[in-house]
This record gives C-alpha cells, sequence and structure tokens, in this order.
C-alpha cells in the first residue's frame, strides 16, 4: 500500500523556498546597487531612474545598457582576477563570502 502524501508539509517546503529564492533575489540587488556605485544616490534619484528605465520600449536604448552592464561585469571580474592572481589568500576569503549578482538578477 502506497504511504498517503502530506500536502501541507509540501506546501510549507515550497512557501518556505519561495521566501528563500525572494530573500536571495532581494539581497543580490542590493549589492548590485552597491557595486555600481547606485548607493550614492538618494532614494527618490535612484527610484526614478528604475521607474524610467522600467518604462523604456525604445530596444536600442535598453540594448545599449545590457551592453554597458556586460562591460561592467566583465571588467569587475577582470579586476578580481588580477586581485586574486596578486594575492591569493584574499581572493579566497572573498570568493567564500560573496556571490555574483549577475545570476539571479535578470530582467524580468
Amino acid at each position: 500500500m502506497r504511504k498517503p502524501r502530506d500536502f501541507d508539509a509540501e506546501l510549507k517546503a515550497l512557501e518556505d523556498k519561495g521566501r528563500e529564492l525572494k530573500t536571495r533575489k532581494v539581497q543580490q540587488l542590493g549589492e548590485l546597487v552597491i557595486a555600481t556605485g547606485a548607493d550614492q544616490l538618494g532614494t527618490d534619484e535612484l527610484a526614478g531612474a528604475l521607474v524610467a528605465i522600467a518604462e523604456t520600449k525604445d530596444t536600442a536604448k535598453r540594448e545599449a545598457w545590457a551592453k554597458r552592464g556586460v562591460m561592467f561585469f566583465e571588467s569587475r571580474s577582470r579586476r578580481t582576477a588580477h586581485a586574486s592572481q596578486r594575492n591569493p589568500r584574499s581572493a579566497q576569503a572573498q570568493s567564500g563570502s560573496t556571490q555574483s549578482t549577475a545570476s539571479g538578477t535578470g530582467s524580468q
């Protein structure tokens, strides 16, 4: 005879996973704001800029912003690689304590 499924436990596990993913996304977005230097902007300025970007339908602008974002992350990865070659001990500490903000934060 088959064991009955515990739907309540499965639902709770899914809700917990959803909360964990949302928390990770919020953390990564915060890290992205800090990494780009946008944390120096006022809250109103940052919100206004993000609203303007989200409302933009011009694909050429969006593609230009995407290319600039790729260049930003590539330059950061090169700097991180150069730093790790100079000081392997600090590179190990950094890689273990931070996550890539490039993954999981794509346009949605």
